[in-house]
């Protein structure tokens, strides 16, 4: 028996109800998958139009058997005439459909292009700002603030914003910056809750130099990836308050002093220096806690211990939930939405991807990167979901999970790097 040999049937034996595998390139033909299952005559047209004489297709993901191999076509004067004529209407239909596509899909790597090229600005500023802050307090706080009111800019006054995952060719793992996802975090909070300009500036310098106090710790405690001990595990607590008395010495607000005291402080009083709870700290402090705990969850120093951003919100709104302002958390979900970026899935069409993009109006519909081998790996398909009411996400899936082939196809970071900016262009006549 042969059952992992594929089938084949000739393009006159399509029907609908088939599950077909177009063995062309994602430019030479006019629908959104290379491999689904055949819904109307629409698409059986448009199939015969790609000048394909046989058919991959799948039968057990198939309702129904192929056609029986079309009888030879009568020789009338109309038949040969009608032909001629649907294919012509079929050609100027598929002919717009696959340009319309390819211009689509340069548009989307030009934005992410230049995303990644911002984020990599803001990342070398970022390492330059927090290791020169106190040997040049007065230009690393400057060009914190450039970086900052360019985000609060973006967040609070464009219409549509997203979170984006980098994941393309220009970054790398090198290129994360803790303090940096922090502040994206934070600000995508500031835009939730319509924060004012003047107190997301605030928040923004404040997430930046949040950790600001670590210069004092020692690297063997700050990059061990074993449990500290406990006398270690006080020694690293003291960066709050070593942070707080930094910013004051450097000129930085004495609220944001106060706010990088308090980003340890927990809403249920377990947290540290003070066991503050919630109504005691300052709203601002409570936004970095929560963006703080995020990307440790999702970044900690030992990489193999790392959740996927879906297991990270799932276990803090499960696990820690009295730990957080609610509201907050509540509102950090409803950004990142339940598959945030950086997020392994599959979806509804059995396809694998990773999450790239999403916009916090429409959190379920996210832009995603496609596995399939037919596209170049600096090329990826990319789908709007927006665009595509019939499409969803699954279920979400760890590395592990993934065949050996779309793992490296994917190639997810270890990781995620998070930018702020306008949203990914979307399709002027898009339904979703």
């Amino acid at each position: 028996m042969q059952t992992n040999q594929p089938s084949f049937i000739e393009v006159g034996q399509i029907r609908v109800g088939l599950y077909v595998h177009l063995d062309l390139g994602w430019m030479d033909h006019p629908f959104t998958l290379s491999n689904f299952k055949v819904k109307d005559e629409e698409q059986i047209a448009k199939i015969k139009q790609t000048g394909l004489k046989k058919l991959r297709y799948d039968p057990k993901r198939s309702d129904c058997e192929p056609m029986p191999l079309p009888k030879p076509a009568a020789t009338t004067a109309t038949a040969p005439v009608a032909a001629t004529i649907a294919a012509e209407v079929i050609a100027n239909d598929v002919t717009p459909a696959i340009a319309s596509k390819a211009d689509r899909l340069k548009d989307l790597h030009h934005a992410i292009d230049e995303n990644e090229k911002k984020f990599i600005i803001a990342s070398d500023i970022t390492r330059q700002v927090t290791r020169n802050i106190i040997t040049s307090p007065k230009a690393s706080i400057e060009q914190a603030a450039l970086i900052v009111n360019g985000m609060v800019d973006t967040a609070l006054t464009e219409g549509d914003i997203a979170i984006h995952a980098l994941n393309g060719n220009r970054s790398s793992d090198e290129n994360y910056q803790h303090p940096l996802n922090v502040t994206v975090l934070s600000l995508i909070m500031a835009k939730s809750i319509e924060m004012t300009k003047e107190d997301a500036q605030l928040l923004g310098m404040a997430a930046i130099f949040h950790d600001l106090g670590k210069v004092e710790i020692t690297d063997k405690i700050l990059m061990k990836k074993d449990p500290l001990t406990k006398s270690e595990q006080s020694y690293f607590e003291q960066h709050s308050e070593i942070g707080a008395r930094i910013a004051k010495e450097v000129g930085l607000p004495v609220r944001i002093a106060k706010i990088i005291l308090q980003h340890h402080e927990l809403a249920d009083g377990s947290g540290y220096p003070n066991k503050l709870k919630a109504e005691h700290t300052d709203q601002l402090a409570r936004i970095i806690v929560l963006a703080n705990g995020y990307d440790q969850l999702c970044n900690p120093i030992n990489t193999a211990l790392a959740k996927t951003p879906y297991e990270a919100l799932a276990y803090m709104y499960a696990n820690q939930r009295s730990k957080f302002d609610e509201s907050l958390l509540k509102s950090l979900i409803k950004s990142l939405g339940i598959y945030p970026p950086g997020s392994l899935v599959q979806l509804s069409t059995g396809v694998h991807a990773v999450v790239i993009s999403v916009n916090p109006s429409k959190p379920l519909r996210p832009f995603v990167m496609l596995h399939d081998p037919l596209a170049k790996r600096k090329e990826p398909l990319i789908l709007d979901l927006r665009e595509e009411p019939n499409t969803n996400i699954s279920i979400s899936l760890r590395p592990n999970q993934l065949p050996p082939d779309v793992l490296d196809y994917l190639n997810p970071r270890k990781r995620i790097s998070y930018f702020i900016n306008a949203d990914l262009p979307s399709n002027e006549v898009a339904t979703g």
